[in-house]
């Protein structure tokens, strides 16, 4: 699932005001190559998170900055059940400075490939779509950074392999300017024992 950190080098201050050339670069730069869902309906292995999260699973991931510095990184460990068609997912995260948080979702499962999400942190709902081998879902996120409250917005990208092991990439955005890639590697328990064997 979605990760997010609680720490995020303050980049606000005297940067703040290069955000509009930043924001005019970036529209420049990525025009509107923005990922299609369904161009992954026909790849394998089949993803549905209401299955792959179900029980334990463990992640590895690291928070990069805009420039590609690698600013955080941490482990999660997480058990999560499906009743009635709502996936309850708790992540406990523990951070490489060795601070802890967790975070609990609700994702409702809506049938076709769609999926809303809500959690403490989240604003709103998180729009959840998937096909093939893939899944997206995009959410708005409070971050807490410097004292202050920041809204950031998240595209967030997964892809199963076919040992088992899932790739996340989720882009961080404030005012549509990329801040940041997170970069998560989940496995099932018995998919790490697999793994560390080789």
């Amino acid at each position: 699932m979605p990760v997010a950190l609680t720490i995020i080098k303050d980049w606000t201050s005297g940067r703040a005001r290069l955000l509009p050339l930043l924001f005019m670069l970036t529209v420049m730069l990525t025009g509107c190559s923005a990922m299609n869902i369904e161009d992954y309906a026909a790849s394998e292995p089949s993803l549905k998170i209401e299955h792959y999260f179900a029980g334990e699973t463990v992640a590895w991931g690291m928070f990069q900055d805009r420039f590609g510095n690698v600013q955080q990184r941490f482990k999660v460990l997480m058990t999560a059940e499906v009743n009635d068609d709502v996936l309850t997912l708790n992540e406990h995260f523990i951070y490489s400075d060795g601070n802890e948080s967790n975070r609990i979702w609700q994702v409702n499962i809506m049938g076709d490939g769609q999926y809303l999400g809500t959690a403490g942190d989240i604003v709103g709902q998180a729009i959840g779509r998937s096909a093939g081998n893939a899944f997206n879902f995009k959410y708005r996120m409070r971050l807490p950074i410097r004292g202050r409250e920041w809204v950031m917005t998240f595209d967030d990208w997964m892809f199963l392999q076919d040992d088992g092991v899932l790739l996340n990439v989720a882009t961080m955005s404030k005012w549509g300017v990329k801040l940041g890639t997170l970069t998560v590697a989940f496995a099932k328990p018995e998919s790490e024992t697999v793994i560390k064997e080789k």
